[in-house]
């Protein structure tokens, strides 16, 4: 490691700032992050992660300084990473079964409330660690509010790394609705959902941040906010030529990323039994990921890689943290995590639960895409692909082998579909995202005024 990633609160090195990252403990936020990061390290500035525990020595490993926190009391065993959210998800999957509108009480709402909890034990530790590291700009990807973040004192930048729906407009469908753009009937039931499962949770955290001396959240006729928006810098991450319509524009301080892929410093190999005419194999090669959180439904995962196992194609599978619970056939292969970045490029095909980041990774490949989502922003990313033509919605649990494979087959033959995709990675390749975004937070870190469009 460099002398300066060595540094503790010292001043940055060689004249750069210091930046210091906060994503939400997941794969997606972590790695978007990550790219940014890389870009800005090589040019000389100090960056570091905060990042919880169970994350320790991954970010290490790849040159960033860390400063871990907790969202909550330590377990009793070691935790694995993200080890709070496997569980969750797995203990909650039978909800994903129902309509959205249902979900709202038994899911989004608890849901919230953990991650609102989670910001209220981590407030001291949070902290400690600005006041150590006296940042020069403090990049957050959260769906959720930290007062320390927002009180240090320091210009901060947020990134909406979640499907746009996240940012509220009159003329985009309520987020985590899953509901498309004209089918407008359906909105206001769930909005008033929202305010009759959200309200008094909303109201004690909006109360937990004025006391904590932050500002408060707003809560308007589209719903309540559990985050800030920057007075700095805000960022949304998605391709124009997928994105919503909007009635208002965003403010000044929004800008776009289309899309922000890590450099991938692994590559990644296809094992000699799937190269094309193995074994008599002629089909198109695919990659299916249910990400790091839909992975923990093992019952889910082998039901659709024994669909998969009855065609002709070959199949790349990210087995998530619980892998020696799934079994592979022989037309495919799998461990618990794979270099997604080394991987995308190669396949045909990508099946996935719509989380963002393999959506703006599959864009940026120019990869079509059969969408299974489950939760959050992953049902408003698969209306948005089927809405767009970019790829097929289907429902995670109850499609049967011929929806799941006729969709693919589809995808794979449809020339149009393909000239679409391949100019739009191409756009997004000759403008790379991670650059993008780190000329922005350069900009924050050296001047500390709003960064305007």
């Amino acid at each position: 490691m460099m002398a300066f990633l060595e540094l503790a609160g010292g001043p940055s090195v060689a004249g750069g700032r210091t930046i210091v990252f906060f994503p939400e403990g997941a794969f997606g936020p972590t790695n978007n992050c990550v790219g940014i990061g890389n870009v800005l390290r090589a040019r000389g500035h100090r960056v570091v992660f905060i990042v919880e525990e169970s994350f320790a020595g991954r970010l290490e490993a790849q040159g960033f300084e860390e400063r871990l926190m907790r969202l909550g009391p330590p377990p009793a065993v070691a935790e694995i990473p993200g080890q709070f959210w496997i569980d969750f998800i797995r203990d909650t999957a039978p909800v994903f079964r129902k309509p959205t509108i249902e979900q709202l009480g038994e899911f989004i709402a608890p849901t919230w409330a953990a991650l609102v909890d989670g910001a209220r034990y981590v407030e001291p530790r949070l902290r400690e660690i600005f006041d150590e590291l006296q940042p020069d700009v403090i990049v957050e990807d959260n769906v959720v509010g930290f007062a320390a973040l927002v009180s240090a004192g320091r210009p901060w930048a947020r990134i909406v790394s979640c499907n746009p729906a996240e940012v509220k407009d009159p003329a985009v469908p309520p987020f985590s609705s899953g509901y498309s753009t004209t089918a407008r009937d359906a909105w206001r039931p769930f909005l008033e959902e929202v305010r009759r499962t959200h309200a008094d949770l909303w109201a004690g955290f909006d109360a937990f941040m004025r006391e904590q001396g932050a500002p408060g959240l707003a809560y308007g006729h589209l719903g309540p906010e559990f985050v800030h928006e920057s007075p700095f810098l805000n960022v949304v991450l998605y391709p124009a030529e997928a994105d919503y319509q909007r009635s208002e524009p965003l403010g000044p301080t929004w800008h776009r990323l289309d899309s922000c892929v890590r450099a991938s410093a692994d590559s990644w190999q296809l094992p000699e039994h799937l190269e094309p005419g193995a074994a008599g194999r002629d089909g198109a090669l695919l990659y299916l990921s249910l990400g790091s959180l839909g992975s923990a439904d093992v019952s889910l995962m082998q039901r659709l890689v024994d669909i998969l196992a009855t065609t002709r194609h070959r199949v790349i599978v990210s087995k998530g943290p619980l892998a020696d619970q799934l079994e592979l056939p022989d037309n495919m292969t799998g461990e618990a995590f794979l270099p997604q970045p080394a991987i995308i490029p190669q396949v045909d095909l990508v099946i996935t639960h719509g989380g963002n980041n393999t959506v703006t990774e599959s864009f940026h490949h120019g990869k079509p895409m059969v969408c299974l989502p489950l939760f959050w922003d992953q049902v408003d990313n698969a209306q948005r692909l089927a809405e767009t033509g970019f790829g097929a919605r289907l429902p995670a649990y109850s499609a049967d082998a011929d929806e799941l494979t006729g969709a693919i087959d589809r995808l794979l033959v449809d020339r149009e579909l393909a000239v679409r995709l391949a100019a739009l990675s191409a756009r997004l390749q000759a403008n790379p995202g991670t650059v993008r975004a780190a000329d922005l937070v350069e900009r924050l870190a050296r001047d500390g005024q709003a960064v305007l469009r």
